[in-house]
């Protein structure tokens, strides 16, 4: 049975579905919904959004459609206008206590007439079950706020450009909203309303402190060189890459500072010539992943690309996922515990740590360290704030 969900917060928990709201003794057999939401937290169903891959309701509406959707997103851009104006809050509120039922019956029922059509006439992509999978995480996260505050910032207060910067993160949104499709290659982004995390100065980033004990921040060493490595079929270096680079690549004839630059100029410029050898081979790699104007990712991704830019894509994409997928993981391992993700920066994972969860941080370590494609090296730090994170030796 084709449904919906009456509003994305996992407390507001209500359905339409053949013609009716259900606020409790749901019907049996929901399968197939537009979009993931909170309140689906136990219920396996299909999610048309992911399926055309976060294309909007407008764009994959049929012809017939289109004008009764209009007219019921006009009407939801009106009550949403009007709560802002009496000062109401949405996220504090379930919308299905704020607008008349009928208009809900009337906007669910069009989305479901859409979700239908796509279903009927939209394939399955490869990636849909890690598309899902993530999304249910990042929904996750969305509802936990930061913990935002000044204490041992008072150096942020000192100029009036860094105070005014300070200010606007604490008056600000304190959720983030992450977009799954807001770049082609699947790399995470944010909403306009988000917190700014993928964007923060460094220097801001001491006002964000954990709500337990203390942050514990788990990223890859040379995470894109790794995964070329991998794609290409090379072992991985069991120490620092940019160390084994200085040593095999340029033969010493480089420090390792100069090693690490050199070859990161070489990967981001598809046109630098500066690497010869057939460990890092563009050519090889795009042999095996590039076909007909398409990456194909081993996370079954199929993005459209000029061949100039595959091998960057490809790159990417692979690094941002196996990121992703490792959150997942290490996600379903905090379940029962105090302990949670706070947030994901590309290729970095920070975990809010109670201090009676240290004994698994090993484990969590590993199970980062071994993705699909391998085990990379990882890079392991912790503190009581997300600037002052140091290393942290088991």
């Amino acid at each position: 049975m084709i449904f919906q969900t009456l509003d994305d917060k996992f407390e507001c928990v209500g359905v339409y579905a053949d013609g009716q709201l259900y606020f409790e003794d749901f019907p049996s057999g929901l399968t197939k919904t537009w979009k993931y939401t909170g309140s689906l937290y136990d219920l396996d169903a299909q999610y048309a959004w992911l399926m055309v891959q976060g294309t909007t309701l407008e764009e994959v509406a049929p012809e017939h459609l289109r004008e009764p959707l209009e007219r019921a997103q006009r009407r939801l851009r009106a009550y949403v206008k009007s709560f802002k104006l009496a000062k109401i809050a949405l996220r504090d509120h379930c919308i299905f206590d704020l607008v008349p039922h009928d208009f809900l019956k009337e906007f669910c029922e069009v989305k479901n007439q859409i979700t239908e059509h796509v279903f009927e006439n939209y394939e399955k992509p490869e990636c849909y079950e890690h598309l899902a999978t993530v999304y249910r995480l990042l929904y996750k996260i969305k509802y936990q706020n930061l913990n935002l505050n000044i204490d041992n910032c008072k150096e942020l207060f000192y100029s009036s450009i860094s105070r005014a910067n300070s200010q606007k993160l604490l008056e600000g949104p304190r959720h983030i909203s992450y977009n799954i499709f807001g770049t082609v290659t699947g790399r995470l982004s944010t909403y306009p309303d988000s917190f700014p995390v993928l964007t923060l100065r460094k220097e801001m980033r001491k006002l964000v402190k954990p709500y337990n004990d203390w942050f514990v921040s788990l990223d890859y060493n040379g995470a894109e060189l790794r995964t070329l490595l991998a794609l290409s079929g090379q072992e991985q270096p069991e120490g620092d890459i940019h160390d084994w680079n200085m040593k095999n690549i340029f033969e010493l004839s480089l420090t390792r500072e100069e090693a690490k630059t050199t070859i990161f100029s070489w990967l981001y410029n598809p046109d630098s010539k500066s690497i010869a050898t057939d460990i890092y081979n563009r050519d090889k790699l795009l042999e095996k992943w590039y076909n007909d104007g398409y990456i194909s990712t081993p996370f079954g991704r199929k993005i459209k690309v000029e061949k100039r830019k595959a091998f960057n894509y490809l790159i990417q994409s692979t690094t941002s996922d196996i990121v992703l997928d490792r959150a997942v993981a290490i996600d379903k391992m905090l379940e029962g515990t105090k302990s949670f993700i706070s947030h994901i920066v590309h290729d970095e994972i920070v975990l809010d740590m109670t201090d009676e969860d240290r004994n698994i941080i090993p484990d969590i370590k590993e199970v980062f360290a071994k993705n699909s494609l391998g085990s990379y090296l990882v890079n392991l730090n912790a503190g009581k704030n997300y600037l002052d994170l140091k290393e942290l030796k088991l």
